[in-house]
């Protein structure tokens, strides 16, 4: 690797907003926000939207998208009726 090109790697916190849920990791994101973490150090502070702590995918509460409904919606709109197809 060449030297002094790379951005500086360092611990941060990621708050999921959504859950509420924090990580530690790793990542060369900037952040003037700080937290205490849970053995005492203080580190820099990221809110993120979404993450797998309150993604509807990861946690299983996925909706049921209806998709009969958007076709019959569509066909409304356009003209054409589900019993002309027939």
């Amino acid at each position: 690797m060449k030297l002094g090109i790379h951005p500086v790697s360092r611990p941060v916190v990621f708050r999921d907003r959504a859950s509420d849920a924090t990580f530690l990791t790793r990542s060369t994101a900037p952040s003037a926000a700080t937290i205490e973490w849970e053995d005492g150090t203080v580190y820099p502070l990221i809110d993120v939207e979404v993450s797998s702590a309150g993604h509807p995918f990861y946690t299983g509460n996925a909706r049921v998208v209806d998709s009969a409904g958007r076709v019959e919606r569509f066909e409304r709109r356009y003209g054409r009726t589900a019993s002309a197809t027939r």
